[in-house]
């Protein structure tokens, strides 16, 4: 979970935003087998009891799938809408295709797609290859009839600025991934405007 104060545009903003997450509540090694009613209290917790301050956005980051947890979410908090991401290959966008069905079914907007590692560019030679498949996340959006938010690459400065817990928006902010990330942000405020 994350507060996003701020600039929608996720600039030097997001150094001053909050971050909460499940792990916090558990130890670093312990699995979080939960379900049903200790779900439901683990996002009692992160919802409720964190002191979040003023809200600009609040974002909820997910597992894929339809669960327990989407489910919890879905019917106990407002939610102004759903963004799935995926990576563009078959097997993953039949799980986002499920995640989008059943965000309609339970009446929750679904602000659009985004397609999570699109290319890797070789650091080398900058050579492009499309890994995962091109241009699936964009066609299942086409196919559900929403909205495709932007695509996010796959690049290994973003796994590491990440590990480090820096992303790239705030350790490279004028990098194209950085670039990459605030495309995605601004597209979903254009799209939570036009929603509300």
């Amino acid at each position: 979970l994350m507060n996003l104060k701020g600039n929608p545009e996720l600039s030097d903003s997001m150094a001053s935003s909050i971050h909460m997450s499940m792990g916090f509540l558990v130890d670093d090694v312990a699995p979080i087998v939960w379900r049903g009613l200790m779900v439901m209290s683990g996002i009692e917790k992160l919802l409720r009891q964190v002191d979040w301050g003023s809200l600009d956005y609040l974002v909820v980051d997910m597992p894929p799938g339809t669960g327990d947890v989407q489910l919890s979410i879905t019917q106990n908090i407002p939610i102004a809408g759903a963004v799935i991401v995926s990576t563009p290959q078959d097997i993953a966008l039949l799980d986002a295709r499920r995640g989008a069905e059943m965000f309609k079914k339970v009446n929750v907007p679904v602000l659009g797609l985004v397609q999570n590692m699109s290319v890797f560019q070789c650091p080398k030679c900058n050579h492009e290859t499309h890994i995962f498949g091109s241009d699936g996340a964009r066609q299942l959006a086409d196919t559900l009839g929403v909205t495709f938010l932007g695509d996010i690459p796959l690049h290994i400065t973003i796994r590491e600025t990440s590990d480090r817990g820096q992303p790239v928006v705030i350790s490279s902010p004028n990098s194209p991934e950085a670039a990459a990330y605030r495309k995605v942000a601004s597209a979903v405020v254009q799209r939570l405007q036009k929603v509300s």
